[in-house]
């Protein structure tokens, strides 16, 4: 049986892709944040359920510790949390360790999780990594990385989610002899979810079945089993091209040098 950790289970996307695992005989491993939406979710679906808040990295790192001391194999691991740019883009936010925000729940968290995680990853090989990024994507400004000079929430969160690709094309090269796929993907534009409520007032543009089923392709799809390094746009039976950033060599040794700098401060390390 095949074991999938989702991030962000407890709505939107999230579960969605989760019940639809579940109902097709897959071990899900849901992850949320509240524990009354956990527990819900637990009794609707029968899932096992992980509990953490993504806005602090030392949660992230004890969540790592529990999967680790609980499984024995993890043969998915999917990527899914994230916040968008906030109902008031003006507003900087920071995380629990003075990071903003976007950047730390989007794109640092699932960092952080997954080197913790790889190593177990690799040991369950063949295995995947999925990265749920978006379309919205925007250069890194790394003399402002953070934004703290100038701040818009969805340039935060457009710089979030191209971080998300450009470790995702770094982590499938170093994983590229081990068995091990990593592909991103823009599941679907502006789906039916409480992020887009809260930060898109026009609403929805496409359906959960539509970001469903591309999200679902990479996590199951035999056709994909030998792909990896790869950005999808919704559906697209190909790879896209995302940002000419994440195909740059020093912004991925500048992201990654920000990351581990960033998590090491957090973390007292």
């Amino acid at each position: 049986m095949t074991t999938i950790l989702i991030t962000g289970a407890t709505d939107g996307l999230g579960r969605y892709v989760a019940t639809e695992l579940v109902n097709g005989g897959h071990r899900v491993i849901a992850h949320g944040r509240n524990p009354s939406r956990l527990a819900e979710l637990r009794e609707a679906l029968g899932v096992e359920t992980v509990q953490a808040d993504l806005a602090e990295l030392r949660q992230v790192d004890r969540l790592a510790d529990e999967i680790l001391q609980r499984y024995d194999r993890l043969d998915l691991l999917v990527n899914n949390a994230g916040i968008g740019g906030g109902a008031d883009r003006s507003r900087r936010e920071e995380s629990s360790d003075g990071i903003e925000l976007r950047f730390a729940v989007n794109y640092l968290a699932g960092y952080h999780l997954t080197r913790r995680l790889v190593s177990l990853v690799a040991a369950s090989a063949p295995s995947r990594i999925v990265n749920v990024a978006s379309i919205g994507q925007q250069p890194i400004d790394f003399a402002d990385p953070l934004l703290t000079s100038s701040y818009d929430g969805l340039r935060a969160y457009q710089q979030s989610k191209l971080a998300q690709i450009i470790f995702t094309f770094e982590l499938a090269e170093e994983l590229s002899d081990r068995n091990v796929t990593v592909n991103a993907l823009h599941p679907a534009t502006l789906m039916p979810t409480t992020m887009v409520e809260e930060g898109w007032p026009g609403g929805a543009m496409s359906t959960l079945d539509e970001g469903g089923a591309a999200t679902l392709r990479l996590i199951t799809d035999p056709e994909l089993a030998d792909v990896t390094g790869a950005y999808f746009n919704s559906n697209d039976r190909r790879p896209s091209r995302a940002n000419p950033q994440a195909y740059d060599a020093d912004a991925r040794t500048e992201l990654r040098e920000l990351s581990d700098r960033l998590i090491a401060a957090a973390l007292g390390g």
